[in-house]
């Protein structure tokens, strides 16, 4: 019973990060029906820059700050110049864009600070908690991972429901040419979802650096295991890629604690083909497509 409680919480934690890098793809998907295979290279990135913010002697949190800030202006950058002009095109067109886009992101990460793995420090202790005499694999570090992206959904939930803004990103998703004749500035509104979407991608290199160490292809693994989350919960559902993302984690802990660590990727793979195979718009599409 240890053993499970031990692995539920430390797929609780990773959960969270896949929660993150899903609900990245997924404003992207929803505001231009673009898959950004790039997410992975552009996250990489800004914890870069994180971390040479931090090895020139600047603060955490003056760290994370400029992370989430270059995050969005990176997004907005790429919709404007990379991803403008293969808009409306056949979607192939777009796929090949971002994996060019990846694989450029990363020589160049590797031409500035090297292919040697970095440490990245963790925002709060990585000690796990004491329960009942008993050390379990959930640290402050990682109950902060939880909340950041638990207040994500809820400010991305109230910038939909409750903004012009969110209503204008929505209607230029939906429709854009009518968006177009009702006066909603569509590309503008790509782009913002464009930067938002890489600020929540940021925001999940920065929670998930202290694991994997910083290098150009050190989060590779991450986008494929929220990819896998955000088809879990359905492309159209920021709730349900959070809710994709924890029961992502916690299918993958399973695995590695009973089966071997081995097993993990095998694992992401056979729960994305029977989600395809089964309900190939998500667990979460009837009840929240289109609603967030």
């Amino acid at each position: 019973m240890q053993r499970f409680l031990d692995l539920t919480l430390d797929g609780l934690a990773s959960g969270a990060i896949y929660a993150a890098v899903a609900l990245s793809l997924v404003m992207i998907w929803r505001a231009t029906r673009i898959l950004n295979f790039a997410q992975a290279g552009m996250l990489m990135l800004t914890t870069f820059i994180a971390w040479s913010i931090l090895d020139a002697g600047g603060g955490y949190w003056l760290a994370f700050a400029a992370a989430l800030a270059s995050g969005f202006l990176l997004g907005a950058v790429v919709e404007r110049v990379v991803i403008r002009p293969v808009e409306g095109a056949p979607p192939l067109n777009a796929v090949i864009v971002t994996l060019g886009l990846l694989v450029v992101l990363q020589a160049g990460a590797g031409m500035v600070w090297g292919n040697q793995p970095e440490s990245f420090p963790a925002a709060f202790s990585i000690q796990g908690f004491e329960l009942f005499g008993h050390t379990v694999p959930f640290s402050r570090a990682d109950l902060f991972a939880v909340i950041a992206v638990a207040i994500v959904l809820v400010l991305l939930v109230v910038l939909f429901r409750r903004t012009s803004i969110g209503l204008q990103m929505r209607a230029a998703a939906l429709a854009p040419d009518v968006s177009k004749l009702l006066g909603v500035r569509v590309g503008r509104m790509f782009t913002l979802g464009w930067g938002l979407a890489a600020m929540v991608g940021a925001l999940a290199g920065v929670l998930v650096a202290p694991s994997v160490f910083v290098s150009p292809s050190s989060f590779d693994a991450i986008l494929v295991f929220g990819f896998t989350a955000a088809v879990v919960g359905g492309l159209e559902s920021p709730p349900g890629a959070v809710v994709g993302g924890i029961l992502v984690g916690l299918a993958l802990s399973y695995m590695s604690g009973y089966f071997g660590s081995s097993t993990v990727t095998l694992g992401a793979l056979g729960i994305l083909v029977a989600v395809l195979m089964i309900r190939p718009n998500g667990l979460f599409a009837t009840s929240h497509t289109r609603h967030v």
